[in-house]
């Protein structure tokens, strides 16, 4: 009996490995790709697709022996399709049963006749074309659900990797801008059409390479390539007029009612687009939405060659330390915001697009109160002692803002181009804020403040701003010279009035008197700064391979600022002469440069020079009225080098790398001599003696994509050594506790960067993984007290991320992100520090029965510095569960809840130059919101594939 079960034994195993040896699990598909003469296709491009749905299963590229394998192929019946530029589709049913390996041979593909090039091109389209650097999607073969917007479209898409912010990168490289039929349609943050546009009304997703826009003015390529995206529409999709309305109500946790309505209307056909939009809340959405902007502004979202500074651009000054609010339209993408807001916003767009000319103009009104409640804690370190300072406030500010654009840009003739742009501002400003400050030392032995302060202040504003510009480009008829000129015109001003009311508490000044301050004042401040701007450039081939350029700045701008301070302690008011400025400075700029460039298979490289002058004259006095004035001249002159490499080493392999030199010149604020006592404990002043700082700067890079098995890889590494570096000194009164801070130059700062990422599928079209790093470190010197500190920071920064796209109903993205800061000082060792902040998150998105959608986001964010003892744990919890209603399905019902576990606050932290900071702002906590969303086109459901407020 034993015998005869071990007999049955062995073979029930022979049979169970035999049929393991007959019938894999999994199996491979070989093939040799020829044309008809025998010729070996290098690079076409190989699919295989399910016999049911089409959908994309597996894929490849032939070899330059022209064979491909395809492996890891489940059991069943799928589709081979082979394509190659100039050749016949393939398309062959193939079958994989019992032969773990399949070998179809030699496929020879047969060139295409002219006659039958349209019906090939309409009947045979492959899921996925591979043409030299240029990818091409077919969308039909890449499923989602219906209502899909083309962010959900793009994560299907192989090679292609979005984040969960809404980022996109394409063969290894950051997508710089998406076209619309092959137009400039949208935003410089290709956000704004991935995140409104549906998936079904794209018909391909083309990926490529395409030049800078200056490489496209002057004729010379630099070398410098920008990953494109275009997006194909469907023809029923070009025209027509569309729009939704959303509105929402529902309790929050505290029983306040939270609400937000918004909509908008759009109508366009090929050559006009018309929009309106409305929208208002008081769930912290501050600005347009990504969706609600491009519905908007439509083509005039954004536009190319707008640049009027020409020249390279490593050595262009800029003035830093602007103060005043953008002149575009704030967007707000999913944040939504810091502290409670309550929100209204509303505007118009026109716009007019031919060939040869195109109009764009938009009006934007925006207004927003905002409260906020702060707690924060700062430790800055001097020679001899830490200072400890703690913060409550409460603010409370309200700004309304009317923004204007136009542009036009029109085509004189096939070589003749010339455009005009303007946008301009008109805001008004009021706020509030309420504050107390405990500063002390931390080894004091006493347990009450050495200093503290209590500050109610309040002020309002109104500005106005405008920029315009006139930009005429030329091209010769001989390929590659080119002629460029540009004028602009650019006004801010401001006239704003400040209210000080704080109380000053000085426990350890030795004069009775000195230990108790008051502060009223009345500080009103005009400025008026106007520039004015003109650029020349001028592109001449000296051959097949070598270019010249030459190119010409100019700048002026006059800054006038006239500050009168009021002390209000009494009903008669005294100006106070050492707060009171007026001042006039006028910055003349010119530069004058010069290069070469050579460029020839895949090699490009360029050599370059410019001297700039910088020229600063200024008169200031405590008061305008008085006849002498003391006066500011100052005339900088730099030769500014640039370097730039670029080489493509084909096989989809690219490296870059230069040199150049960054000039930043001191900010109006910082060579303002006027001193800030708006916090009474932290005073600052300017200094007309700044001299610009100066970047050497290097850097080092490379890019691969293996179009193959959708690999990429991308790294580089840069350092910069600065020269004259602006810091801000501290002085720090060792009895009252107030600090004073300056601006100055000092030399010895640098900085470093490396980064590195890598992504690849685990399972094609199912499954990819990301990883990847930085390293960031940098050395600042200081002088506080009169020492020089010098502070070595070093960040480092982990990221990996799982996309698991299994089938049409289920998403899941898994994120994580792991920093890590340390500081170090010299004056004070012992308060060196590490902060640490990492964030892990999750996406869900399932579709249930019955039409039902469920999504779901959690991200857990961890802050943490344990040499202050600092540690805040945030896990936040969003849901949403929706159905689409309605025969036509154009309306949607959600339940939303966000911030299920009531653990929502805005924690920030770093460790600086001096000091290390931390706060907590009250921000929007758990709340419900159910609304109803009607679309005039018509939706239908879809699950979720981006962040929370796609």
């Amino acid at each position: 009996m034993k015998h005869r079960l071990l007999q049955l034994f062995f073979w029930c195993f022979l049979s169970g490995s035999a049929l393991a040896q007959t019938a894999p699990s999994r199996f491979a598909l070989q093939a040799t790709v020829t044309d008809t003469l025998g010729a070996k296709l290098n690079g076409a491009t190989v699919m295989l697709q399910t016999v049911t749905d089409s959908t994309l299963t597996n894929y490849g590229r032939s070899a330059e022996t022209g064979a491909f394998v395809l492996k890891g192929i489940k059991r069943g019946s799928y589709i081979l399709k082979i394509t190659y530029v100039g050749m016949m589709p393939l398309t062959k049913n193939v079958s994989f049963e019992q032969e773990a390996t399949v070998d179809l041979g030699t496929i020879k593909l047969k060139p295409i006749a002219k006659e039958l090039y349209e019906v090939v091109v309409r009947t045979a389209r492959a899921p996925l074309t591979i043409r030299g650097d240029t990818v091409e999607y077919d969308t039909r073969a890449f499923k989602v659900p219906p209502g899909s917007s083309v962010e959900d479209l793009l994560r299907k898409l192989p090679g292609v990797i979005v984040d969960r912010e809404g980022n996109i990168r394409a063969q290894g490289q950051e997508v710089k801008k998406v076209l619309v039929d092959g137009k400039q349609f949208f935003s410089d943050d290709p956000k704004t059409a991935t995140k409104n546009l549906q998936a079904e009304a794209i018909s391909k997703v083309q990926v490529f390479s395409d030049k800078t826009e200056k490489a496209k003015l002057t004729g010379v390529d630099d070398g410098t390539k920008e990953k494109t995206m275009n997006l194909e529409l469907k023809e029923e999709f070009k025209k027509g007029g569309f729009g939704k309305i959303t509105g929402g109500a529902g309790p929050a946790s505290n029983l306040s009612a939270r609400a937000e309505v918004r909509g908008n209307y759009n109508k366009f056909n090929k050559t006009q687009q018309f929009s309106v939009i409305g929208l208002a809340n008081n769930t912290n959405q501050t600005g347009l939405s990504w969706a609600d902007y491009q519905d908007f502004r439509g083509s005039n979202s954004f536009n190319w060659n707008d640049n009027a500074d020409f020249g390279f651009g490593g050595g262009f000054m800029y003035f830093g330390g602007g103060d005043e609010e953008s002149l575009t339209i704030p967007i707000s993408g999913g944040d939504r915001g810091n502290g409670l807001s309550d929100n209204q916003a509303a505007g118009v767009n026109y716009n007019f697009d031919t060939k040869k000319t195109k109009i764009s103009s938009s009006y934007y009104f925006s207004q927003t109160k905002l409260r906020s409640e702060t707690q924060s804690e700062e430790n800055n370190f001097f020679p001899t002692g830490t200072l400890n300072t703690r913060s409550a406030s409460n603010q409370i500010n309200r700004n309304s803002t009317h923004r204007i654009s136009f542009r036009i840009e029109k085509e004189l003739d096939s070589l003749n181009k010339i455009v005009f742009v303007n946008n301009s501002r008109f805001a008004t400003a009021n706020a509030l804020l309420f504050s107390n400050r405990d500063i002390r030392r931390i080894l004091s032995a006493t347990s009450t403040p050495t200093t503290s302060n209590t500050t109610n202040n309040n002020s309002t504003s109104q500005s106005f701003g405008t920029n315009n510009s006139i930009i005429y480009r030329m091209n010769f008829k001989k390929k590659g010279r080119s002629f460029a000129a540009s004028i602009g015109y650019q006004l801010n001003a401001n006239d704003a009035t400040l209210n000080i009311n704080a109380e000053n508490r000085f426990y350890e000044a030795l004069d009775l008197n000195d230990q108790f301050r008051l502060i009223r004042q009345r500080q009103a401040t005009n400025s008026n700064v106007a520039q004015y701007k003109a650029s020349l450039q001028y592109v001449e081939p000296l051959s097949k391979k070598v270019f010249w350029e030459s190119f010409y700045n100019f700048n002026l701008r006059n800054d006038a600022v006239d500050r009168d301070v009021l002390d209000t302690r009494t009903d008669q008011l005294l100006r106070v002469d050492t707060l009171s400025r007026y001042y006039t400075n006028n910055y003349t700029y010119n530069r004058l440069g010069t290069g070469f460039r050579y460029t020839n298979k895949g090699l490009n490289i360029g050599v370059g020079g410019a001297v700039q002058r910088f020229t600063l004259n200024g008169q200031y006095a405590f008061d305008q009225t008085l006849p002498v004035r003391q006066t500011i001249d100052r005339v900088f002159t730099t030769f500014i080098p640039n370097v730039s490499l670029n080489f493509d080493m084909k096989n989809n392999k690219f490296m870059y790398g230069g040199y150049n030199l960054r000039v930043q010149i001191p900010s109006s604020r910082d060579l303002q001599p006027l001193v800030d006592n708006s916090n009474p404990l932290f005073i600052s002043r300017g200094n007309p003696d700044l001299l610009p700082a100066l970047t050497h700067g290097v850097n080092l890079g490379f890019q691969y994509f293996n179009p193959g098995s959708f690999t990429n890889y991308y790294g580089g590494v840069s350092y910069g050594s600065i020269t004259n570096q602006i810091v801000y000194a501290q002085t720090i009164d060792p009895r009252t506790l107030v600090r004073t801070s300056v601006p100055v130059n000092v030399s010895g700062g640098n900085n470093f960067s490396f980064y590195s990422n890598v992504s690849f599928p685990l399972k094609k079209t199912k499954a990819t993984l990301d990883l990847g790093g930085n390293i960031n470190a940098g050395r600042t010197l200081t002088p506080i007290n009169g020492e020089l500190n010098q502070t070595n920071t070093t960040n480092y920064n982990i990221n990996t991320r799982l996309s698991l796209t299994p089938a049409d109903w289920f998403t899941f993205y898994g994120n994580a992100e792991i920093g890590i800061g340390n500081a170090k000082y010299s004056i004070s060792t012992a308060e060196d520090a590490q902060t640490i902040s990492n964030n892990y998150s999750a996406d869900a998105n399932v579709k249930l029965p019955g039409g039902i959608f469920v999504s779901s986001t959690f991200n857990y964010l961890l802050y943490r510095n344990q040499r202050f003892g600092f540690e805040r744990n945030l896990p936040i919890w969003n849901a949403a569960v929706y159905r689409l209603v309605g025969k036509a399905k154009k309306m949607e019902v959600r339940l939303s809840a966000f911030d299920l576990l009531n653990r929502n606050v805005n924690v920030s932290q770093y460790a600086g130059p001096t000091a290390v900071f931390n706060s907590s702002t009250r921000t929007l906590a758990r709340y419900f919101m159910f609304s109803m969303t009607y679309n005039m086109r018509g939706v239908k459901a879809s699950i979720r594939k981006g962040g929370w407020d796609d």
